[in-house]
């Protein structure tokens, strides 16, 4: 299976083509990962003799894949003009990560909500579309999730949740950016961004 047909299952088809494109050019290594809970990409630049590495968790709807590919894309092309000279979410990375979004939203690959937050968000992308509440608010009505799953920011305070099926906290109050967690068995208090998926449970 080439590039382009491999990519097809993880981005919209119309976008592959592009992606495809900049692997062979960049000669870049792709790796689709299990899901991490603190990040949904990675680049790691070329050294001692390994290229240049992107990893994606493989569980990001379409539209999410493609926007933290395009992320990490930056990056390595950041990395190539400047080395590790710049700040690596800087004014360099910000301009390359805008210039390289405009192929896919020329392209109408984005549903029209998507667009939007897109548009808003490139004003002046964070460090991470994650860190964009925003943006991962509209990305994420795009998924696909198991029954019961909500974010945070949805549970009334007290409430119980799951966190990765094995881990059970109690809401806390919202502290500027996140929620303050009680995990109950241990009663150590944990930080939770607002839209961390978790399931509600009664015990």
């Amino acid at each position: 299976m080439d590039n382009i047909s491999k990519l097809s299952t993880y981005i919209p088809e119309k976008a592959a083509p592009v992606i495809a494109s900049w692997i062979d050019v960049y000669k870049a290594q792709l790796k689709i990962t299990r899901r991490r809970s603190t990040k949904l990409g990675d680049y790691r630049h070329p050294y001692n003799g390994h290229p240049h590495r992107i990893s994606v968790n493989h569980d990001l709807n379409p539209y999410a894949f493609l926007v933290t590919l395009v992320h990490e894309f930056a990056h390595l092309v950041t990395w190539n003009h400047h080395g590790n000279n710049v700040q690596s979410h800087g004014k360099e990375w910000k301009g390359f990560f805008r210039r390289m979004m405009q192929p896919f939203l020329a392209a109408d690959i984005f549903p029209e909500d998507i667009r939007a937050a897109l548009a808003r968000y490139l004003e002046n992308p964070a460090a991470a579309s994650c860190t964009d509440l925003t943006l991962l608010r509209t990305l994420r009505k795009h998924d696909s999730k198991p029954a019961g799953t909500l974010a945070v920011e949805q549970l009334p305070e007290g409430a119980l949740f799951v966190l990765n099926g094995t881990r059970t906290f109690r809401k806390g109050p919202r502290l500027r950016k996140r929620y303050r967690c009680t995990e109950v068995k241990t009663g150590r208090i944990y930080l939770f961004n607002p839209l961390a998926e978790v399931t509600l449970t009664e015990k």
